[in-house]
């Protein structure tokens, strides 16, 4: 079993194999949002580096009766505008780079969207696969105590995210309630998000990302005059995030024409029935050997003609190596941070459209807001409504990066969207000031 303290695959590691830094990414697109509104130098310094870094290092008995440490991550962004909010990743490629890189994007999607969090994120370098079912709980448990008064539901609030679950958060809520005085155990639910529905979860969460992603999609087609009825569209991940984008385009008369994810690449012209393809995954962790395909090389997936291409697995996915293959009308980024900025500079020099990250998929946190309203008010709302609540939220948010996007003039969106939360941020600290 791969030591988690030596990074075997580090985060940023593209296709090519160069490494590029993460953060150092997201450094870069801050800066290009700060410089279109001039956003002075002193708050770019205090934006540029999380709050809080906190490295736990924790053991855990395995079921053979041996220890092993693990390391985890909470980084801790901003909380200018709200507690911090942010998943909590389980992968081998978890390292600090990746998890600032990640804290920070959460601070744009809330600021963006106008919910009252901050940003963070948390990890574990490790595989969850490995481990047998009660292995994984501990491992859950024991993070979660390492963390101890660094979370909190009024404080740092985690959700799932890659190769977490529903269940781990329910883990992790046990965990912190049986960590706090007995008169507070039932008032901490809402210490994490992403729950299983009967433990304070909320309807919709399981596929808020999917659904973001796809209302997305329909303000840029809205304002480009594109239908997505009878359009295509390729997918690249096809695990909570991906399944779900996959199976609504297909309600909205899109075809999946083409899905690629670690185990394999598969393809069909008159496409792929995204439905079937969500049982076969849960049933076999990839896509590879669904018989209703045809499979090819993954390395062939990019070059698949499709209108549509949402890279929804993980960063820096499209890169100098394969951009040039890339033949859709929009990239839609359900994933964070896929697309490289050198890659997407050659999109945008070819005309096609990039919807960006901390748009695109905000879905996932304005709906763990929802949940943490629900837990906080003791009731529960139904599907249509959390849908209702959920587009509203990202149409305005979209109408205002469309907007902003004309105002500068400038011709990238993910730009206009990071000067738009950047000077909502900025208007906060003018009032706030700085203490003491």
């Amino acid at each position: 079993m791969t030591d988690p303290f030596i990074p075997n695959s580090p985060a940023g590691r593209s296709p090519g194999g160069g490494h590029t830094s993460l953060f150092a990414t997201a450094l870069a697109q801050l800066e290009r949002g700060a410089d279109l509104i001039d956003l002075p130098n002193d708050l770019r310094s205090i934006l540029s580096q999380p709050k809080n870094e906190i490295i736990v290092n924790f053991p855990v008995k395995m079921n053979d009766g041996s220890y092993r440490v693990f390391r985890g991550y909470r980084i801790q962004h901003s909380n200018l505008l709200g507690p911090y909010k942010g998943g909590v990743r389980f992968h081998p490629m978890v390292d600090l780079d990746e998890v600032k890189a990640l804290a920070s994007w959460m601070t744009w999607k809330s600021a963006l969207c106008e919910i009252p969090f901050g940003g963070a994120k948390g990890g574990i370098s490790f595989d969850p696969s490995g481990l047998e079912a009660d292995e994984l709980e501990r491992v859950v448990r024991r993070f979660t105590h390492a963390l101890g008064s660094n979370i909190g539901p009024d404080h740092d609030i985690p959700a799932p995210d890659l190769g977490s679950n529903a269940q781990s958060m329910v883990w992790m809520m046990d965990t912190y309630a049986n960590s706090t005085g007995a008169a507070e155990r039932q008032n901490v639910k809402r210490v994490v998000t992403g729950k299983t529905l009967e433990t304070g979860g909320s309807p919709g969460r399981d596929k808020a990302t999917g659904q973001g992603v796809v209302f997305c999609l329909q303000h840029w087609a809205d304002e480009v005059g594109f239908d997505l009825s009878g359009a295509s569209a390729s997918i690249q991940g096809f695990g909570n995030v991906g399944g779900a984008t996959g199976r609504i385009l297909q309600v909205h008369g899109t075809k999946v024409v083409a899905v690629a994810d670690h185990g394999g690449a598969i393809t069909d012209e008159d496409g792929i029935d995204a439905f079937d393809l969500t049982d076969w995954v849960h049933q076999n962790g990839t896509v590879a050997g669904f018989p209703d395909a045809m499979w090819i090389d993954p390395d062939d997936f990019w070059s698949i003609q499709s209108d549509i291409l949402v890279p929804a697995a993980l960063e820096n996915q499209i890169t100098v190596d394969n951009v040039a293959q890339i033949q859709a009308r929009v990239v839609v980024e359900a994933a964070n941070g896929p697309t490289t900025l050198e890659a997407e500079t050659a999109l945008t020099q070819r005309g096609i459209d990039v919807l960006p990250d901390i748009l695109v998929n905000a879905g996932g946190v304005v709906v763990s807001y929802f949940e943490w309203l629900q837990n906080r008010s003791a009731e529960q709302w139904d599907l249509d409504d959390v849908d209702h609540r959920l587009r509203e939220t990202l149409w305005r948010a979209c109408d205002a990066v469309v907007n902003l996007r004309e105002e500068l003039e400038v011709e990238s969106r993910r730009d206009a969207a990071y000067a738009l939360a950047l000077r909502r941020l900025q208007v906060v600290y003018e009032q706030r000031g700085i203490f003491p």
